[in-house]
């Protein structure tokens, strides 16, 4: 039987990282080519147009989950100026600028997009103004009356990462002391950074009892818990595809660890492979006084494969944003109420129809749409 959902006025907070977006425009007809083949030295390549758009989970999480139906209110900074100035602007369109920070501190951050048809994209990413954002920018009043707390990208933020993630930590307490849900994705730093020398299996083993539900991609935990299996694993990848580098049976082994850590629901997104889902203790969901009241008391206790849906590559322009829309489809569908495994379907479609957009959002399609074609799955 289906429990109600608490009476409250927001279905998600999303908080973190904010940025602007630059993607120069790659022909379909060029096709699918390695990215070490196309990326040349002294090699002109000729793209078409420049799409200018939003980013970073802010942006690409919470719209996404607005356009699927869900009441998101969003929490971010920007600089004072050009960028941090349209930023604004096209929050403001969507209804969803009221509580973006604008600071003098530093500037909006910005990333150039390089993703090319067919291959991962790659990212020269400046995180502006992230870099200051902590506890303080974000609004409890507003969070308390959400169900769903979701943050994204700390490696890019340096606040929340330094001593072992203690601003993070201390965000996610304060926000599971309100009765809230929370969610956390990340992103791969810069290995040749600050960030990427951190101590990132400490930093997890000390923030992720405070995180119901985790989102991360297969190379990001990979880099995090076991760094010597990541740097091999890259060592041998070709065409730089390293998503099929990586075993299959290593995603088990490191939901074994993240759920040992206090995650309850974890999917580990797998770019083209799909996702692997599991599920550890579901009570904080199923109790009366739950803020998501999942009917679903079964989860995903052995782990399952969730296949991609098939990419009609005539359609497919760019991967920009596609694990984030993932996300948003997932929490969507948590919110829903759809069954834990289920979701994880949602979260493949509206990765899928990610690809088909010039930007983040504009392949996504209605929620009942994506209901009828995860229906027909079974």
């Amino acid at each position: 039987m289906k429990h109600n959902p608490p009476a409250r006025t927001v279905d998600a907070v999303v908080a973190g990282y904010l940025g602007v977006d630059l993607t120069p425009g790659f022909s379909a007809r060029r096709g699918v080519v390695p990215f070490g083949e196309l990326f040349r030295p002294g090699k002109l390549i000729e793209t078409e147009g420049l799409e200018v758009s939003l980013g970073g989970v802010v942006a690409n999480t919470g719209l996404a989950m607005l356009r699927l139906g869900q009441r998101v209110e969003l929490m971010g900074c920007v600089g004072m100026d050009a960028l941090g100035d349209m930023a604004l602007a096209r929050l403001s369109q969507a209804g969803a600028a009221r509580w973006i920070r604008r600071t003098t501190q530093a500037g909006t951050a910005y990333g150039l997009v390089i993703a090319p048809p067919g291959v991962d994209r790659l990212f020269l990413e400046d995180p502006g103004c992230n870099r200051t954002f902590t506890s303080l920018d974000i609004n409890y009043e507003i969070v308390a009356q959400s169900r769903l707390f979701h943050f994204g990208y700390p490696p890019l933020m340096p606040a929340l990462w330094i001593n072992n993630g203690a601003e993070l930590q201390k965000i996610l307490r304060t926000v599971r002391d309100l009765k809230v849900a929370t969610s956390l994705d990340m992103t791969l730093p810069d290995p040749d950074s600050p960030a990427g020398r951190a101590d990132w299996q400490a930093n997890l083993a000390n923030t992720l009892p405070y995180v119901d539900i985790f989102v991360p991609s297969i190379e990001e935990i990979l880099f995090m818990l076991e760094p010597d299996t990541y740097r091999h694993t890259l060592a041998r990848t070709e065409n730089g595809d390293m998503i099929a580098a990586i075993p299959a049976d290593i995603y088990p082994r490191l939901a074994e660890r993240l759920l040992a850590m206090g995650v309850k629901v974890l999917l580990i997104k797998a770019g083209y492979r799909g996702a692997y889902l599991r599920t550890g203790s579901l009570e904080t969901f199923i109790a009366p006084a739950a803020p998501l009241r999942l009917s679903d008391d079964k989860g995903c206790p052995a782990g399952t494969w969730i296949p991609p849906f098939p990419v009609e590559q005539e359609r497919f322009r760019n991967a920009c944003g596609a694990g984030d829309c993932a996300v948003a489809g997932f929490l969507s569908a948590l919110l829903n109420d759809t069954s834990i495994e289920k979701a994880g379907h949602y979260a493949m479609l509206a990765g899928r129809d990610n690809l088909y957009g010039q930007d983040a959002l504009s392949g996504l399609r209605e929620w009942s749409h994506m209901a009828s074609l995860v229906k027909e799955r079974g």
